[in-house]
């Protein structure tokens, strides 16, 4: 296949297995939206909900709608928001317990273990990139409560389930987290697998020849709320 013609996720996943062979610390993961690419289809929010199996109140990656411009002459456009893995994280120091923290390669993660559930990091997020699960579930007020929701997840490298009432990571503060256990094993974000746009390019930024890297070299990039420096490792393309 002529390279240039390569699928942009077969790319990034060379890109990924190239990033793994380097210690943790040596990598900066981030993200670069191209909102032309954007259709709102929200595959990614689907994709993201089905592999974590998120219940009522918990979004990991929503996509905002705006409409522009004045009739007849409308269109609209689709933000995707994950969380921005910020390099100066405001959600980091609010927390009581520790339980939100950066990691080595600037991926912003939480200890369901040690998360209270105060809160205190979801009102300080200027992105509102984070929600709390609230013990609900979608087949509640039906005959029968579904076992699927309370099925067994794997979050940060570890497995979880619901069945528990008020156990982690039920009442805990959730988020994106650039899907941590499945790029540690030579996977791709679903939110990147799954973009039928293929606007969604993911990779070490501390790689200069990585696509994530490339496709923002002398591009016009819209950075979100910029004035607050908090340095976000997501990247829209203007």
């Amino acid at each position: 296949m002529n390279p240039k013609m390569e699928d942009p996720v077969v790319t990034m996943s060379d890109d990924l297995a190239k990033a793994l062979k380097r210690p943790r610390s040596a990598r900066r993961w981030g993200m670069v939206i191209d909102k032309k690419k954007c259709s709102g289809c929200f595959a990614c929010t689907v994709a993201c909900v089905a592999e974590y199996k998120l219940p009522p109140g918990v979004v990991y990656r929503p996509v905002m709608e705006e409409e522009i411009g004045k009739f007849p002459n409308v269109t609209r456009e689709f933000t995707p928001r994950p969380c921005m893995q910020c390099d100066n994280p405001p959600c980091i120091k609010p927390c009581p317990v520790n339980a939100t923290f950066k990691r080595q390669d600037g991926i912003v993660a939480i200890d369901y273990h040690k998360c209270i559930g105060c809160r205190s990091c979801i009102v300080n997020c200027p992105y509102g990139a984070r929600t709390t699960d609230l013990g609900k579930y979608y087949t509640d007020n039906t005959p029968q409560r579904q076992e699927y929701e309370a099925a067994e997840t794997y979050e940060y490298n570890k497995s979880w389930n619901r069945k528990e009432k008020g156990a982690s990571p039920m009442g805990n503060a959730h988020k994106c987290h650039f899907c941590t256990n499945r790029i540690e094993e030579g996977l791709l974000p679903l939110c990147v697998s799954t973009c039928l746009g293929r606007a969604t390019y993911f990779g070490d930024l501390n790689n200069p020849d990585a696509l994530v890297s490339r496709v923002l070299r002398g591009r016009s990039v819209e950075i979100l709320k910029s004035e607050l420096g908090t340095h976000p490792k997501v990247y829209y393309l203007a």
